[in-house]
């Protein structure tokens, strides 16, 4: 579902955030990204999904490379993807609701078929009581709550997130994490970029760790302590 060849990520001035880089995630896998600050792990899903370019190397995510995907099939490849957030990036003077609905208005969708979804994807984190409410009356972990429903009202086939539980408190953590597993759990691919090791050690994923932007260990979940 998603192959990184040789890719690596330099920024003007020499930073290089990423060092040829290779690694695949199969459709329908969990894995976690990990590293320092500074690791390259948001570098990582930015190329992914193209708000960066790589300098070098290739990118494949559902069997396109992203190197042939212009500016103008980049909203299409993102209609493909569910994005999570650390800070949310709600938009606090709509609803619930609203926030959630926006990528199937973009898409398209008909009025009937945007309810059905929304109130499907706010069942299932949990918050369809709050659909009429504002983001700014509810709790951190319920904004994030609203920002991955919002991520797969669309039913993407890869979602991809970073630091989202970086905010949260540990139970939360623990409950927003469970959530990814659940997605997995239908087919949904899944990439969590987290420097929180012992909520990546309790979820028996696979564990890819970056050091420098260099790929330094690949741990299959069933060897994770």
């Amino acid at each position: 579902m998603i192959r990184f060849d040789q890719v690596s990520k330099r920024y003007e001035g020499g930073h290089e955030a990423l060092s040829q880089l290779s690694f695949e995630v199969a459709a329908g896998e969990m894995a976690f990204v990990t590293g320092h600050s500074g690791a390259g792990k948001s570098t990582l899903l930015k190329l992914i999904a193209l708000i960066e370019r790589p300098s070098h190397g290739q990118i494949v995510v559902e069997g396109q490379s992203l190197a042939k995907v212009g500016r103008g099939g980049i909203p299409k490849l993102r209609r493909r993807l569910g994005m999570v957030f650390q800070d949310h990036r709600l938009l606090m003077d709509r609803t619930v609701f609203a926030n959630v609905e926006l990528p199937l208005t973009i898409g398209g969708i008909a009025p009937a078929e945007r309810s059905r979804r929304v109130r499907a994807a706010l069942e299932k984190v949990g918050l369809l009581a709050y659909e009429r409410q504002l983001p700014d009356s509810l709790s951190t972990g319920e904004q994030q709550r609203v920002g991955i429903a919002r991520a797969i009202v669309a039913r993407p086939a890869v979602l991809i997130a970073d630091e989202p539980t970086g905010n949260l408190d540990p139970q939360l953590a623990v409950e927003i994490m469970g959530l990814f597993a659940e997605f997995q759990d239908i087919g949904t691919t899944v990439l969590v970029a987290s420097h929180d090791l012992p909520l990546i050690k309790r979820m028996h994923k696979r564990v890819v760790v970056l050091d420098h932007g260099r790929l330094v260990a690949d741990i299959p979940g069933e060897e994770v302590l």
